[in-house]
């Protein structure tokens, strides 16, 4: 295993790079979602409203355009990357195709405004379809950005320069942090009073939607800065025969049809659970106990939190090695990134998912806005947020399995597989929504996301066992078991310290305010860390060091 050994300090590295940028982005991130409710609610019509506008973009990126900008091209890269020009050609023909093929994509969906929100919500009135068109016609144009933003990114990190993929975030999350510090300045926080769509003001409107654009725009164009400095000289090309994309369209292809499946998928659950926001209007004042959209992403967001910061840090950094290995034919090095990634990996996933169920209550409070309703907005978040934590480490697994095809550029594969499983969770859901009041709605969403990640990951762990033969899966299991021990200690012991400080009251210190939360979580969560850790290293799981080593090698005194 000398390849591995050598390549680990610089895997290291650009892990720990990684991993900051993402937490410190995810960090800003929690505090603009935290804003947002204090602006315009948490299960309240508004905050329905411009969650749908504003998740709509990315989603319909991810749908046509993602997969193959962040997955399909890194390989071409690094293949482009070794010619001798160092792929300046190949680079400003793909920028090139990227501009024109964003471009036009973006001034469709832009024109479709209205039809979309149409398609993609149930049973909304009037005022709130006309209110949900005015915002998707201020965060459409975003699509253009978020490819750009992955296109250059992938370029960055195919040249090793995977830190600024993750920094940029971090920018648009300030300008999002300012954006809802001025909004609240200039029109106050939410107020059931104010929550009617009909008397929204076009100034409302270009703060908070124009100022959120405003930061996906910056997201991608910083990346244009480092991109110089790789020295490539770019410039627009716009001849692409004979630069291999043939080869890269039959995988751009199945990759496509990947993303059309997954993100079809939940397109269609996000129409579901927006019936949970008419739903609530006919419970007047006790509406603020129905979860809806923003309920159920911003539990998402807040699930995804160690699959983020680990996981595609990581996940990113081992799937250049794997593309290497894979072209060069060394499956027992394919084979050991596999093992080892998947267990490293879990150290993390599997306390993310248990600090995130015994915190889902405190957690909630931070995104459940101010008003009178926040408590009762906080519980419903917080029983979302625990059944969807219980099915990350899955979906972690079977998101790094996914990475095992693509970098062999198989995507026909991984279409496969997400075949299998949006169909089949189409069909549940769509039978669920019929079964399920609205107003419960988005807790079935919930507890099908959760089984969905764990038919995922042994779905992937069948293909890739096909492929591949052994890969350690016996080792891979028994180290989840050991960390799921551990992890059963560790909430064990955080749920204690949670009931001392009134996590399970309903006027308990833990459930007060915003700020009486983040010290619960503060307290708990480090307690939790402390147990962990300490089960961890009694019961000597190595791979412990694998994930904490590239961090504790770059703290000051230390050797990197």
């Amino acid at each position: 295993m000398a390849m591995t050994e050598t390549k680990a300090p610089s895997t290291a590295r650009s892990s720990a790079i990684m991993a900051a940028g993402t937490m410190v982005s995810r960090v800003l991130g929690f505090v603009r979602t935290s804003l947002l409710a204090v602006a315009i609610g948490a299960n309240t019509t508004m905050g329905d409203i411009f969650e749908k506008a504003n998740t709509i973009p990315n989603i319909i990126y991810l749908l046509l355009a993602g997969g193959i900008f962040n997955v399909v091209l890194v390989p071409q890269i690094i293949r482009a990357s070794d010619n001798r020009d160092g792929g300046s050609d190949f680079v400003s023909r793909l920028l090139s195709l990227t501009l024109l093929v964003l471009g036009g994509l973006t001034l469709v969906v832009v024109a479709l405004a209205g039809p979309i929100i149409h398609l993609l919500t149930r049973e909304w009135t009037g005022p709130m379809l006309e209110l949900g068109t005015v915002f998707a016609l201020w965060c459409l144009p975003q699509i253009f950005f978020y490819g750009l933003y992955a296109v250059v990114g992938q370029v960055l990190n195919a040249h090793g320069r995977f830190g600024w993929y993750m920094w940029a975030p971090v920018l648009n999350n300030v300008v999002a942090i300012a954006t809802l510090g001025l909004y609240i300045a200039m029109f106050g926080a939410y107020t059931p009073a104010r929550g009617d769509p009909s008397q929204w003001t076009g100034a409302q409107t270009v703060v908070l939607a124009g100022g959120t654009t405003l930061g996906i725009v910056l997201q991608a164009l910083i990346l244009l800065w480092p991109l110089k400095h790789l020295g490539l000289g770019l410039r627009p090309k716009f001849g692409w025969r004979g630069m291999g994309f043939g080869r890269t369209g039959k995988v751009a292809l199945w990759t496509l049809g990947t993303m059309v499946v997954g993100n079809s998928a939940y397109l269609l659950y996000g129409t579901i659970a927006s019936s949970a926001t008419a739903g609530r209007l006919a419970m007047g004042s006790g509406g603020a106990a129905v979860p809806g959209e923003y309920a159920l992403n911003t539990a998402q967001l807040i699930a995804m939190l160690p699959h983020s910061v680990f996981v595609l840090s990581i996940a990113t950094v081992l799937f250049n090695q794997l593309s290497r290995a894979q072209a060069a034919d060394d499956l027992e090095e394919v084979r050991y990134t596999i093992s080892s990634g998947l267990r490293t990996i879990g150290v993390a996933t599997v306390f993310g998912a248990a600090a995130l169920v015994v915190l889902g209550g405190p957690l909630g409070r931070l995104f459940a806005g101010s008003g009178a309703s926040a408590a009762a907005s906080a519980a419903t978040m917080g029983q979302v947020l625990t059944i969807l934590a219980a099915g990350m480490p899955f979906m972690s697994i079977y998101f790094f399995l996914g990475r095992v095809f693509y970098a062999e550029e198989d995507a026909r594969t991984p279409l496969v597989m997400q075949s299998i499983l949006s169909g089949t969770c189409v069909v549940l859901a769509l039978a669920m929504a019929r079964l399920v009041p609205a107003t419960q709605v988005v807790y079935g969403l919930a507890v099908l996301y959760a089984v969905f990640h764990v038919f995922s990951a042994l779905l992937a762990h069948r293909f890739t066992r096909r492929r591949l033969g052994d890969y350690g899966a016996g080792e891979v299991a028994d180290t989840y078991i050991r960390l799921g021990y551990a992890a059963l200690g560790s909430g064990a012991a955080g749920a204690a310290v949670l009931w001392l400080l009134g996590g399970y009251d309903d006027g308990g210190f833990a459930m007060r305010s915003i700020f009486s939360a983040m010290v619960c979580i503060a307290v708990v969560g480090s307690v939790m860390a402390a147990v962990y850790l300490l089960l961890l290293r009694a019961m000597r799981v190595r791979e412990l060091e694998d994930l904490l080593g590239p961090i504790m090698r770059r703290l000051p005194g230390r050797k990197a």
